[in-house]
């Protein structure tokens, strides 16, 4: 019986220690496929390269397993994947798992969620996995027993269509998460400024952005709620964009 084929990319890049455990896990359930940038893409987003050559990087070849590095975006790995590397569609796309927040307004800027989305347009069931923990030696073993559960389900029982999985974990206090919750996505956004210093070779100001997270959402059925109450959240998302509560109210514009 054929292994189901399991494509992973992120946005972190191909060395980041998101994937790497990701890719382990992956390895116990299919075949798996990675293609994932060679350099961090954080807050890319659905970007893509056309103005740059693309070169890819073969790490690892085998019929089990194969592993490539692209000097692109999370996008640009999985439209290399679908269109150049693989010879059928795969069965699921996982992207992750990204160090750091994609719940709330998060995912408009997120590269890893825009991986997963791509693979959504297509037609191929995706999901993005993040963990609420910017550090290089992230615990990520308290989300294992859901990553394979929901991966399975997936594959098994497939998605919605032209609907893709965001799941988040809260950083690991050191017990089991109190479980899964499926969540709407919390009204948030970042309150935004520029930094400025000088550059000491010039005089000349640069500026890095700085935020906080600002969140008015009081639900007690979103993702920031589910996380900050150490469950799992389950955000199911779309890629139309469009506002249909409020088409029947701007027929006004109409000529």
């Amino acid at each position: 019986m054929t292994k189901p084929l399991i494509l992973i990319s992120n946005d972190d890049s191909i060395s980041a220690p998101g994937i790497r455990y990701l890719i382990g896990l992956m390895r116990k359930i299919g075949q798996v496929v990675v293609v994932a940038p060679s350099d961090p893409q954080s807050a890319k987003s659905h970007s893509i390269t056309i103005t740059n050559p693309l070169r890819a990087k073969t790490i690892e070849k085998s019929h089990e397993y194969s592993e490539y590095s692209l000097n692109g975006t999370p996008v640009d790995c999985v439209k290399f994947a679908l269109h150049r590397l693989l010879d059928r569609k795969p069965d699921i796309i996982v992207s992750g798992i990204n160090h750091g927040s994609n719940a709330s307004i998060n995912i408009i800027y997120s590269g890893t969620m825009a991986a997963a989305t791509e693979g959504a347009m297509g037609g191929i069931p995706s999901i993005g996995f993040s963990i609420l923990d910017y550090s290089e030696d992230a615990d990520f073993s308290f989300a294992e027993e859901y990553i394979i559960s929901i991966v399975n389900k997936v594959i098994n029982d497939g998605l919605p269509k032209n609907t893709a999985l965001n799941i988040n974990f809260p950083i690991s206090n050191g017990k089991k998460y109190n479980g899964l919750k499926v969540c709407r996505q919390a009204d948030g956004y970042w309150k935004e400024d520029f930094e400025e210093r000088l550059d000491p070779r010039d005089g000349k100001p640069y500026y890095w952005l700085k935020g906080d997270f600002q969140l008015h959402d009081k639900g007690d059925d979103t993702d920031e709620y589910a996380l900050r109450n150490y469950y799992v959240s389950m955000v199911p998302v779309k890629f139309d964009f469009t506002d249909y509560s409020n088409i029947e109210n701007l027929k006004s514009f109409e000529s």
